[in-house]
């Protein structure tokens, strides 16, 4: 229950911390599980001193049992194993210490372990983390590679070797941490999370030798699994051998079955990049050859066509054939005017023949009144009428006798 305290009343450091431990002594005994960090056994000591370490969250907490309860496992726990402790809490008040007092320890099997990595692995693969598609490209040639593995490992040698001698402008961005034990998932993730930050890394790199399950354990931590599937920078799992699956290989954009085939995949070889690029400029050379060669032949093809070779050949060919319809058109066009002409004559003949010209001609007068009327009936005129007489070389004036009237009447 909560305490109401005030400055004027307050609590004594020994009340306080006598509360403390009653709160914890209702807790009663719990199991506990976690990975033993420090061992001590000191020679006739009744009590075995040890730490208790959640690598996952970086907490600790001291435990304590008889000998005789550690003594029935000994033989298979040691510094590093992971072991489920049924333990009660305990508070030591002179000090403000808390403390675990074990009754009981178990140490964590392989198969427990393998059973919790898979539920693990399930949960995750439930929440996308390992989609195919949330997976980044890796880049063709990094300039810059970080690299986290161990101090003076193997793995960083393998690493270094083959990329630098597969490309040797390659540069690398090294972080050497703890590989397993309790400060591995810590130091790996600090790891990780500083070569994401810098811009000039390319893809990263997390390698170790090959180990017990126990040992590859931090490479199947809850925590480093996500803090690699939010990285920005493409990320590849080069843990141990072949057979070895931790969750990182599955969270990581590119698995390699080992630290040298880690470099294989990222760095590539400057020979075969040699041997593609000649391979290619051949290739070009030869398209560009064929190219020419194919328009060549085909401007020769052009070139030989006879209106080509010779371009007037059409023209005069086609200059006689004008011709001789040009003098067909002639001929023809003549005969039609020679007909025309003739047909003409003869019409201009008989026109002549008909005008009254010819008839004035062969002695034939027109008699006009003075309003131009011609006269046709002598009943039309009158006696001493001025008449206008029309002959072929010329006109006349003429005056109608007075008898005209008589015969008219007559």
């Amino acid at each position: 229950m909560a305490v109401n305290t005030t400055p004027e009343s307050a609590l004594p450091v020994g009340e306080v911390s006598r509360l403390i431990g009653g709160w914890i002594d209702r807790l009663g005994a719990v199991w506990v599980e976690g990975q033993i960090t420090q061992l001590s056994r000191r020679p006739g000591a009744g009590v075995v001193f040890l730490t208790l370490r959640d690598p996952s969250y970086d907490i600790s907490v001291s435990v304590t049992c008889y000998r005789q309860v550690f003594d029935a496992v000994a033989d298979v726990v040691t510094e590093g194993a992971r072991v489920v402790v049924l333990a009660k809490p305990e508070w030591y008040a002179p000090r403000g210490q808390l403390s675990l007092r074990a009754s009981e320890i178990k140490p964590v099997g392989v198969g427990e372990l393998l059973a919790r990595l898979e539920m693990l692995k399930k949960s995750l693969a439930a929440e996308g983390l390992f989609a195919t598609e949330r997976k980044k490209p890796l880049p063709f040639l990094p300039q810059l590679i970080g690299l986290v593995c161990g101090r003076a490992s193997a793995a960083e040698r393998d690493v270094l070797e083959n990329a630098r001698h597969r490309w040797p402008a390659v540069r690398f961005e090294v972080r050497n941490v703890a590989v397993q034990g309790v400060h591995a998932v810590p130091q790996v993730v600090q790891a990780v999370k500083e070569l994401d930050d810098i811009d000039d890394v390319d893809v990263i790199i997390v390698a170790r030798g090959g180990g017990s399950v126990e040992d590859l354990l931090p490479f199947s931590d809850e925590q480093l699994v996500r803090a690699v599937a939010s990285c920005r920078t493409p990320v590849v799992s080069a843990i141990g051998h072949e057979p070895d699956n931790p969750l990182l290989d599955h969270v990581a954009d590119l698995r390699a079955s080992t630290p040298t085939d880690a470099a294989k995949k990222v760095v590539p070889d400057v020979g075969e990049e040699y041997e593609r690029v000649r391979m290619l400029r051949d290739r070009a050379r030869r398209c560009v050859e064929a190219f020419v060669e194919r328009e060549e032949r085909g401007l020769a093809h052009a070139l030989a066509r006879p209106s080509i070779e010779d371009p007037h050949r059409m023209i005069d060919e086609r200059a006689d054939h004008v011709a001789s319809l040009l003098d067909r058109g002639r001929r023809c066009l003549g005969h039609h005017l020679d007909r025309a002409e003739s047909e003409l004559t003869h019409t201009h003949a008989r026109v002549v023949a008909l005008s009254p010209a010819a008839t004035l001609k062969r002695g034939y007068a027109v008699l006009q009144r003075a309003d131009g009327h011609v006269v046709r009936d002598p009943g039309e005129v009158t006696a001493d009428e001025a008449l206008r007489a029309r002959v072929a070389e010329g006109e006349f004036s003429v005056r109608v006798d007075a008898s005209v009237d008589a015969q008219a009447d007559a």
